[in-house]
């Protein structure tokens, strides 16, 4: 035993390093500085550096700003969540479905999105939403509405970032939800036809339960990767028009990288982890009560 226990101390050993050099360190150092004033002075001489406890967080929950960014950050992960799991699980199907022809070139196309550099697909988003020329106020005066100004008015702004990014990230859950659907037996399906059963019924009782795990973790991820939205307006929109993209990761490299003041930031991040370790316990909750 003591063997078996060492050879496998040994094989994850160097990941253990890994994570502790790379996150772990990181992290403690992170929690550390949200305590004090680190700023650019601090960054030019350590001797100005002020350890002020929770003046950071308290100052955070004070400032308006932090809360139109984190009431930003939810419209977003409230509409965007649900929309881009909604489009991975009915294209997961579409292709995983008997009649579906080309599935390895559809597969292909869809997930293209997911590599795709930010920048190149931002600009050409940009054109599409482009008031006088864009494609999508075009076919929208086709059928008699007025253009729109999608990154210019603020009741547009963030729909118009939604919209981008659930297109640009939907093929990954696509992937493995189609994968979970390849993996359900058939023998399920062909037993169920034979009692009688439709198709909203096989997708009930077969599919959703069979893909119950993977929705939960594709769930988290999507949840996790939503509240961090930060690509997408800096690129979009800077934040704008009138802050109405200005989401929590964005508030917090602008205080970070742009006013220099890295103790608030890094108070900004620890926020912002707290509320989805909080949402995440509670998916998981949530997940073992529908379990039983």
């Amino acid at each position: 035993m003591k063997t078996r226990s060492l050879a496998a101390w040994i094989f994850v050993g160097p990941a253990l390093i890994a994570i502790g050099i790379f996150f772990a360190v990181p992290v403690a150092a992170a929690l550390l500085m949200s305590l004090t004033d680190f700023d650019i002075y601090a960054l030019a001489d350590l001797a100005n550096l002020r350890f002020v406890g929770l003046d950071n967080y308290t100052a955070l929950l004070q400032r308006p700003l932090f809360w139109q960014a984190l009431w930003n950050t939810v419209i977003f992960v409230v509409i965007g969540v649900p929309l881009s799991i909604g489009a991975s699980l009915g294209t997961a199907l579409l292709l995983h479905s008997k009649v579906a022809r080309f599935q390895g070139f559809f597969r292909t196309a869809l997930f293209a999105p997911v590599v795709t550099t930010l920048v190149a697909v931002a600009v050409v988003w940009r054109y599409l939403f482009h008031t006088r020329y864009g494609l999508i106020n075009h076919a929208l005066a086709q059928v008699g509405i007025t253009p729109i100004d999608w990154l210019g008015d603020p009741q547009w702004a963030m729909p118009a970032i939604v919209l981008l990014s659930v297109w640009k990230n939907f093929g990954y859950n696509m992937v493995i939800l189609l994968a979970g659907l390849q993996a359900i037996p058939e023998d399920l399906y062909e037993a169920a036809r034979l009692d009688g059963a439709k198709r909203w019924a096989l997708f009930r009782h077969i599919t959703l339960p069979g893909l119950a795990p993977l929705l939960l973790v594709v769930g988290i991820l999507t949840m996790a990767g939503h509240f961090q939205l930060f690509a997408e307006p800096y690129v979009m929109t800077q934040g704008g028009p009138a802050q109405r993209t200005v989401t929590v990761l964005y508030l917090m490299y602008e205080e970070g990288f742009k006013w220099w003041s890295l103790g608030s930031a890094s108070a900004v991040a620890f926020v912002l982890f707290v509320i989805m370790f909080a949402i995440t316990m509670l998916q998981l909750w949530a997940s073992k009560r529908a379990a039983q």
